[in-house]
This record gives C-alpha cells, structure tokens and sequence, in this order.
C-alpha cells in the first residue's frame, strides 16, 4: 500500500478531486429547479444520484489501483466479448430515452454500456497489439482490432447514439495510430478508411438522409443560426449563448442562473458548461479549461514515462477519450459543429459516464504507479 501511495501521481488526484468536486455543486445547482419543477422530485435529486456515482466510482478505482496491469491483460478479451454481447441485446432488453435505445434499467440507475465499451476497446487494443507486436507487419493480425471494435461500433451506431459512434471511433483510430502496426500499413489502411467514410457520406446524402434517424438528420443539419430556430431545434443552443452572455467575466453567483429555469431543458447535463459560466463567470470558465489541458498533459506525461507499449498506449487512449468528450460537447455548445449529447468530463450529471471516467483514471495511475516501481528496481540494479 505503501509503494501505490508513493507512485500515484497527486497532481493528477488533486486536480481530479477538485474537478469532480466542483462538478458534484454544479450538478446541483443547475439541477434543482429543473429535478423540482419538471420531474416533480426533490431538488437534491440529481445531487445525490451523481454523489452516489462518484462513491461508488471512487471504491472501483481504490481496487482498480491495486490491481496488476497483467491482470489486467489477462481479461481483457472477456470484457471485449461481454461489451460487444451487452450492445448486441440492448434492442432486446435495453430501455428507450430521448428516441435511443442505449441503457439497461438495472432500477437503482440505467447503464449504458456503450460509456464502458470506450475504456474497454482502450484496455483491449492496448494489450492485443502488445502481445502481438511480433506479428504486425501483415494486415490479418493488424487490422483485426479495428474489425472487432467495427463491429461494436455498429451496435452504438445502430441506437442511435451518433456521439458516442464518433467518439468511440476517434478512439479507436488513435490506438491503432500509435501502435507498433507497420507504418506503411497504417498508410494503406488511412486511405482506405477515408474512401469508405466518402463513400458513406455520398450514400448518406443521396439518399437524402434516410439511413439516419429523423433526429440525428435534424442535429447534423440544423445546428447553425440555432437562435433563428428558438422555439424548435435551436433552443438549447440559443439558450445557452444566452446563459453564456449572462455570465459575463464573474458570473450572476452560484445558484443564481436564470437560464435553468426550464430555459435549457436539462442543463445539468450536455449543457452544465453554459451553467458554469453563468453563474461563475468567464474566468472560472477559461479555469476549468486550463485545468483540462493539465490533467491531459499529466496523462500523456504518464503515457511517455511508461516502460510497455502497453501502458503508454492506454494513457494516449485515455488522454483522446478526455479530449474528444470535452472538444465536441464545447463546440457543439458553441454552434461550431452539431449538438450530439456528449457529456462534459468532471462536470456533467450521468451514472455510466461518470464511474467510466474514475475508471479511466484508476489505469492512469495503475501505470503510473507501475512505472515508478520498475524505476525503483532499475535503480537498485544500478
């Protein structure tokens, strides 16, 4: 226990710590006129499911950090298949909300398993291409995680869940990018993914659109001037312009939004950005981005330090997970690209998100702590 105090990486607890903190207040207080007025249910609602999450996330990392990455390893297939089997049976048994099939109702909270099935594919394309890094200059053993994980991306797709489908695709292109695959191979197999992403795209708009759902056309099509459309489909947007505005540099004081007042429907979620500035101004805005960028350079600075292609890869992955979270839900809240329900890291409300982003930082550490064992004995060789 000692040696895993000793090699946690405490600026990346602190300001994890601070950030959930900070995230937990403002749960509450852009949720509860909403938790009141529209759901009929106490205003500390929101408050104490997301608390709930965080306890129970923070209990999984305390064990997560004990345990060896070879453990690890030595799962990570299972969890593979059992993520790509809970996508498969969601039409099945999966319960429907916002027009998307993507949650289990466990009755104490809904999982949704497409959150885990980010930190698994990390985990599993990680350790596939450790442990065939001898027999990767070929495209069978190459390309077989990105068929794999192509297969869970069609179930997330399938939901229709399209944030999450470009996420976990972003992802998966990045571990393969950074992996010991034979560049020339990579080369090849860029060029082909871009040909078929064309293809898609000019099937998509030559049939006018209808290989999606009516909402994800809606959200891919109709998310500039979103104010011209206030009473429809611009709403959430145009509102949250306008919380953004309120805010000015030090914000209205917490609790003192105007816009959560059933202005911006469910602001304690894809929203809660707009909320924070509102209330705590611009300044604490420009903050909470800043403490992004460094608990992304304290991942990467993990990833580099480490002494497997494994662990720094699981660190890359989990650096594009964060960041790609935070670059689309931030411009989809400024009108740059489509709004796609992507919640914010740290700050927005939701179970499944939640306990997979403590998850995520329990692996960083585990690496972390890992690699200031081994430097340990590297310097008692010495």
């Amino acid at each position: 226990m000692k040696k895993i105090m000793k090699h946690l990486d405490k600026p990346l607890l602190i300001v994890s710590f601070l950030l959930f903190v900070l995230g937990l207040i403002m749960v509450f207080s852009a949720s509860n006129v909403t938790a009141y007025m529209s759901h009929a249910v106490s205003p500390y609602n929101y408050f104490f499911k997301q608390a709930f999450f965080l306890i129970g996330g923070l209990i999984v990392a305390c064990v997560m950090v004990c345990i060896p990455m070879k453990i690890y390893e030595k799962y990570s297939n299972l969890a593979m298949i059992v993520g790509i089997i809970s996508l498969a049976l969601l039409p099945f048994l999966g319960v429907k909300i916002n027009d998307a099939k993507s949650w289990y109702d466990l009755k104490i909270f809904n999982l949704q398993p497409s959150e885990f099935m980010k930190i698994i594919t990390i985990l599993w394309m990680a350790c596939y291409y450790e442990r065939k890094r001898k027999n990767l200059d070929n495209y069978v053993p190459s390309l077989f995680p990105i068929a794999i994980s192509g297969i869970a991306a069609y179930f997330i797709f399938d939901q229709p869940d399209l944030g999450t489908f470009i996420i976990y695709g972003v992802i998966i292109a990045s571990i393969f990018w950074i992996s010991p695959v034979k560049f020339n191979l990579k080369i090849k197999t860029i060029f082909i993914g871009v040909g078929i992403l064309l293809l898609g795209a000019v099937i998509l708009f030559g049939t006018g659109g209808t290989l999606l759902r009516d909402r994800q056309v809606e959200r891919l099509t109709d998310y500039k001037n979103p104010c011209d459309k206030l009473l429809s489909s611009g709403n959430q947007v145009c509102n949250s312009y306008i919380a953004i505005n309120n805010g000015g540099l030090t914000g209205e004081g917490l609790g003192n939004s105007t816009q959560k007042y059933l202005y911006l429907p469910e602001p304690y979620t894809d929203f809660i950005y707009a909320i924070i500035v509102e209330e705590l101004g611009l300044v604490v805005g420009i903050g909470l981005i800043l403490a992004y960028i460094f608990i992304l350079y304290r991942i990467l600075k993990i990833g580099r330090e480490s002494y497997t292609d494994k662990g720094a890869m699981i660190c890359f992955g989990i650096a594009v997970y964060i960041f790609i979270h935070i670059a689309v839900n931030l411009l989809g809240l400024f009108g740059l690209i489509p709004m796609t329900g992507v919640p914010l890291p740290f700050m927005s409300y939701g179970g499944s998100f939640t306990v997979c982003l403590i998850i995520a930082l329990a692996l960083v550490q585990r690496i972390s702590i890992e690699n200031g064992i081994t430097k340990e004995k590297e310097l008692k060789r010495k």
